[in-house]
């Protein structure tokens, strides 16, 4: 790079190479604040601050939008099966053979006999709620890590002869139950009588309190052995289906049929994929339509530097006159007024870029401070699914979000740099 000066005229004339430290310096100076230019440095820093606004909201939704998603998925995964088997015509006497069976299917980790109905929950200090109870074995419900990993108090050693049941730390407090208490469940499926059916009550105690940290699964889900559960609700010997848990969630269509097989009798299963895939497709749509939405932020800021621009393009029609009467070429000037443009758009996406990874490692602390500023209760986790506001940053969103907003802010400053260019000495001294 280099800049060249040669006297053979009273004007003299200035070349230099493409990009060269002359064309920087004078992009540099345009950059800077003057009072005669505070409208050009006040568009300037609205563009700055719409970039780097804009940028950081894209990443913070993208990674909020991508954590809910990677969450719900590992804690809906993490308690409920990927493949579910059910009979057909006949009931399901031979869980067992059946779980042994598809659980030596290659690719399956493991499969457990499940009965599960609804029932009314209520506590010795009164109320009520609904919950959904799942009969299981003990040594299956060890295998279920949401569970048995997040157990807050009590214990599941034991579970299968306990009696007892294990409940969600949101259920155990809206019925004011600790370990030890009795719960009561009613069940509409009861005993006949020439009356009619009537429900059946009993009390279990509470052998174990667990958090998997899905509010309503928290607030709802009762684990009880599977020999209660089958007295509890008139499934003596029977279970009602088979849970099955693979090793890649992602390829369970490519299982099924070997699971059907292995079962040795009529059945038929249904994914994981299946049961999900509106609320999954739902969250698909949402995050695509916020990164839409958003975008339109910092195409707004791209729009403010081609405004910029032009104003800048105006109120230096004197120093365009003065570049190219000294031998500056139209190349030359255009590229002063992309570097000018370019900049802002640079400072502002790396501007954007920090905050926004910087409000995303730090998104529960900023949840917690704004919770204590108004007084409320932010991401109330009885009103979502979730009892943390997750953040995955993924390099991908983060790279498609920063090359956006880098290639709007470079094409808007495309137009204003070739009218700068286009303008001769003699109409360039017009603009003054």
């Amino acid at each position: 790079m280099t800049e060249e000066t040669t006297a053979g005229s009273p004007q003299g004339s200035v070349r230099s190479q493409p990009f060269s430290r002359f064309e920087w310096m004078i992009a540099a100076r345009y950059l800077r604040s003057r009072r005669r230019d505070a409208g050009v440095s006040v568009i300037a820093g609205f563009s700055f601050v719409g970039i780097m606004l804009g940028v950081a909201a894209l990443i913070i939704v993208m990674a909020v939008m991508s954590g809910f998603r990677t969450e719900l998925l590992s804690r809906i995964l993490g308690v409920n099966g990927h493949v579910i088997l059910q009979p057909i015509d006949t009931p399901l006497t031979d869980y067992a053979e059946v779980t042994e069976a598809v659980s030596k299917v290659p690719g399956v980790a493991y499969a457990m006999p499940l009965i599960e109905g609804q029932v009314l929950a209520s506590g010795p200090r009164g109320g009520g709620t609904g919950a959904l109870v799942k009969g299981v074995r003990g040594g299956d419900l060890k295998q279920l890590k949401a569970v048995s990993d997040t157990v807050k108090s009590g214990t599941l050693d034991g579970f299968d002869g306990s009696g007892g049941v294990a409940i969600g730390t949101r259920l155990a407090e809206s019925l004011g139950l600790a370990v030890g208490d009795l719960i009561t469940l009613v069940s509409p499926e009861g005993d006949a009588t020439p009356l009619g059916v009537t429900p059946r009550v009993k009390a279990y105690p509470v052998v174990a309190i667990f958090e998997i940290g899905l509010s309503e699964y928290d607030a709802a889900y009762v684990y009880m052995p599977l020999s209660e559960a089958q007295l509890f609700f008139n499934q003596e010997d029977k279970a009602q289906s088979v849970e099955i848990f693979v090793d890649n969630p992602d390829d369970v269509v490519d299982l099924q049929a070997p699971i059907e097989q292995a079962a040795g009798r009529p059945n038929f299963t249904v994914t994981w994929q299946r049961q999900n895939q509106a609320f999954f497709s739902t969250l698909e749509v949402e995050r695509n339509v916020m990164f839409i939405i958003l975008t339109l932020i910092i195409l707004v800021a791209a729009l403010n530097i081609i405004s910029g621009l032009f104003m800048l393009v105006k109120d230096k029609g004197r120093d365009i006159a003065i570049l190219r009467t000294m031998g500056a070429s139209k190349g030359a000037v255009m590229r002063v007024f992309l570097i000018t443009g370019a900049s802002i758009g640079v400072a502002g996406t790396l501007a954007g870029f920090g905050l926004g990874l910087l409000f995303c490692l730090n998104i529960e602390r900023i949840r917690d401070f704004f919770s204590w500023i108004s007084g409320t209760t932010i991401f109330n986790p009885e009103f979502y699914f979730l009892s943390q506001l997750p953040a995955e940053v993924k390099p991908a969103d983060v790279t498609a979000v920063v090359v956006m907003a880098l290639v709007l802010a470079f094409l808007a400053t495309i137009f204003p740099s070739w009218k700068a260019s286009r303008l001769d000495p003699v109409e360039a001294l017009r603009y003054e």
